[in-house]
């Protein structure tokens, strides 16, 4: 974390907060003034969410400027929320490869169920083509035999 100088680029007297980890494309910053003049300013009991996304209760409290050790704290509190902030994160895309590998296996299952039941189609659909033809080559030996028993009738007339 990087601590501004007040007096850099800050008129006001302003102090800057500036995290190290967090990425390029979302910068946080904290501000607070030692300046409490203004009509704007919010109440002190409206404590400024340093990271919207956490909860109340887990929000950095502002430190006590003239307390080293309350800026360090603060800063390792930040720090914490931001590590805190990539685990929930890390969490969520987890679950969410977990509900594509379950729906993964749903249909992979589902799959093997229906293959399961052509093959048991497929079982059944050879024995009654085997029953046909065993069917069809006695009828055939039962026409050829007629065609005897006809040709000798009629040679016999």
């Amino acid at each position: 974390m990087l601590l501004e100088d007040p007096g850099e680029g800050q008129g006001s007297g302003a102090h800057m907060i500036s995290t190290a980890r967090v990425p390029a494309d979302k910068p946080v910053r904290i501000a607070f003034s030692l300046d409490n003049a203004s009509d704007d300013t919010p109440p002190e009991d409206a404590i400024p969410l340093v990271f919207p996304e956490l909860d109340q209760q887990l929000q950095p409290l502002p430190p006590c400027h003239d307390s080293l050790e309350s800026m360090q704290v603060f800063k390792q509190h930040c720090q914490i929320a931001e590590e805190y902030n990539e685990v929930k994160k890390e969490i969520a895309l987890l679950e969410e490869r977990k509900k594509e590998l379950i729906a993964k296996l749903d249909q992979a299952e589902k799959e093997k169920g229906d293959a399961a039941q052509l093959a048991r189609e497929f079982e059944v659909l050879m024995e009654e083509n085997r029953a046909l033809k065993l069917a069809q080559s006695q009828c055939v030996e039962q026409l050829e035999k007629l065609r005897i028993q006809y040709q000798k009738r009629q040679g016999s007339s």
